[in-house]
């Protein structure tokens, strides 16, 4: 199980896709989609497919895609998120200061109105791994984002006036935010960074309306403070006892022991629950650390009203390399063993694609979608994952050639999912690292980050790949290997056509059934961001997406001669 198998032939990945599609998968029922041809949210819905039902790009004239037009954020470091489309409108946010446009899509790159925060410079200096924003988000005339410093704030999304605004840390204490906001019944979820600089997780609803705090649920400490309550059922006995966000830490280390939310959320409107992950623990020398320490590295499903943990499940239990469990859940509902199952979908840093009953938290399948030999496999009767005793790592002891590394075999870059072709497109790193585990002290404001680490090209010496996965079988169906780590998000359209973007600066689009690429477009900086697609006012189907090298993919682009920095815009159609 240490390699995932190799992709198919065009052929043959033809003939699974079609095996999946006539079996049914969909996208979670109930799921609140955007209005047609435009893009809300960051997923597209609130499953987070990133799918677009529009289908006038297909397999036979994608080859005809052109420039359509183009826009300057003005900004360097690392573009992620994807720009959103609402009533003609487009709207972007740029990383550090994190300022936002509207842009009249009626007049091509003709900016509406630009929001400047005035974020505080300190935060640069406490963010772990670049100054990013994964996501904005608009719900009701408003626009939501969060800022470096520590504020999520509301705009009106018409004329770009500040709405309300809300302090949640202090970056004096490491705690920044760089996740996406997510929007449902009537509040906005945000979570905060900060793992490495011993900042502990947390994730808080506010009210849509006034931007005050209704509930805030912590992922270490005392089940009070963790939101754990009666409603509390956790599929496997190791993600049950009492207090265990203190017990199974050393004294007062939960205290200072991560598990932050700078991932993804997705929701389920029939059964009202959230989805998210958490991150690593803290700090990453696990010596320092004994025991499972929960919270960190567990998947969460919450009451979107109250914050009630209704099922957990940690992924990496005691996690000694840095996976955190933050990449996003896709919901979607699957045929596996014969019935269609309310399953979500989630590929982990660790570098198991899990399939997981989204209704107990079961897990049904575990198979890795990329390189690894940190483990043997998971046991789906009790859930944990079997560790290589090799590949442990300890303070003072260089344990070399470990699968993935901490940016794991995929980080936040996120996935998507089509109903058409029943597979899911995966954005994948194919990197090993060396690790040291060293001693640490925790200073509030200052790293505690307890390791030292050097990563390198995995087995055949590419370091990524886009690939087709299975999520009925935990098998890839076919694989596009790159040359450096596959670090932006996926689109998935109706016209069975698939986008993403290399490090290198290549736009591309692929069948969604074989891999087979139909066009590409160099761009002048590396594409991290995620891409989407929307109908303009002309009633054309246009793809854009945010370029600019940044974020875990860009710390080393100066020696690995990646495209220069810089954010850009790029739009295209037929």
């Amino acid at each position: 199980m240490g390699t995932r198998d190799a992709g198919l032939s065009a052929t043959k990945a033809g003939t699974a896709a079609g095996r999946v599609a006539e079996a049914h998968a969909e996208i979670a029922a109930g799921a609140v989609a955007s209005p047609p041809g435009e893009w809300t949210t960051q997923g597209n819905n609130t499953a987070l497919t990133r799918y677009s039902d529009l289908t006038e790009i297909t397999t036979a004239n994608a080859k005809n895609l052109k420039l359509a037009w183009t826009f300057s954020t003005g900004a360097l470091r690392g573009h992620e998120g994807a720009p959103l489309v609402v009533n003609n409108t487009m709207y972007l946010v740029g990383p550090y200061p994190n300022i936002a446009y509207a842009i009249d899509l009626t007049k091509p790159a003709t900016v509406k109105w630009m929001y400047r925060s005035n974020t505080d410079p300190w935060a640069v200096g406490v963010a772990c791994c670049d100054v990013v924003i994964r996501g904005w988000t608009y719900d009701a005339g408003k626009l939501f984002y969060n800022l470096l410093d520590d504020r999520t704030v509301a705009l009106d999304a018409n004329t770009g006036k500040l709405l309300w605004e809300t302090k949640l840390a202090d970056v004096n204490d490491g705690v920044t935010m760089t996740m996406s906001p997510f929007v449902a019944r009537g509040k906005v979820y945000v979570g905060n960074s900060g793992g490495e600089m011993g900042a502990r997780g947390w994730l808080t609803a506010l009210d849509e309306n006034s931007g005050k705090i209704v509930w805030r649920a912590y992922s270490t400490g005392a089940d009070s403070d963790v939101k754990i309550g009666p409603r509390f059922h956790p599929f496997y006995p190791k993600d049950r006892g009492k207090d265990l966000g203190i017990s199974t830490w050393p004294p007062d280390g939960w205290k200072h022991g991560a598990g932050t939310v700078w991932g993804w959320i997705s929701y389920d409107p029939a059964l009202n629950l959230i989805y998210y992950g958490t991150s690593n623990p803290g700090p990453w020398n696990q010596d320092q650390r004994p025991g499972d320490n929960k919270w960190t590295s567990t998947i969460f499903a919450r009451d979107a009203d109250t914050g009630d943990a209704v099922w957990a499940y940690q992924v990496t239990p005691h996690d000694l390399w840095d996976y955190d469990g933050v990449n996003e859940s896709i919901l979607v509902d699957l045929p596996i063993q014969g019935r269609t199952r309310k399953v979500l979908v989630h590929f982990d840093r660790n570098a198991f694609g899990y399939t997981i009953d989204r209704e107990t938290g079961e897990v049904l399948v575990a198979q890795p979608f990329a390189n690894l030999n940190w483990s043997t496999g998971v046991d789906l009767k009790t859930g944990v994952p079997a560790v290589v005793p090799s590949k442990r790592t300890h303070q003072g002891a260089t344990v070399q050639n470990i699968c993935p590394p901490d940016i794991g075999g995929k980080d936040q870059q996120p996935a998507a999912f089509s109903p058409r072709t029943g597979l899911f497109y995966v954005p994948t790193n194919n990197e090993c690292m060396d690790y040291t585990g060293v001693e640490v002290s925790y200073i509030a404001g200052t790293p505690y980050w307890g390791a030292a680490m050097q990563r390198h090209a995995g087995p055949g010496g590419n370091r990524g790949a886009f690939i087709a996965w299975d999520a009925t079988t935990g098998k890839e169906v076919w694989s596009i290997p790159d040359k450096f780590i596959v670090y932006s998000g996926a689109l998935a359209t109706a016209g069975d056509v698939v986008f993403y973007g290399t490090i290198e600066g290549w736009f591309k689009a692929v069948d969604a059934r074989t891999g087979q690429e139909l066009w590409k477009f160099h761009c002048g900086s590396g594409v991290i961001g995620a891409p989407m697609s929307y109908k303009g006012p002309d009633g054309k189907q246009y793809v854009a997406v945010l370029t600019g090298v940044g974020g875990a993919a860009g710390v080393d682009s100066h020696v690995e001669g990646y495209p220069a920095e810089g954010g850009m815009l790029y739009v295209f159609s037929l």
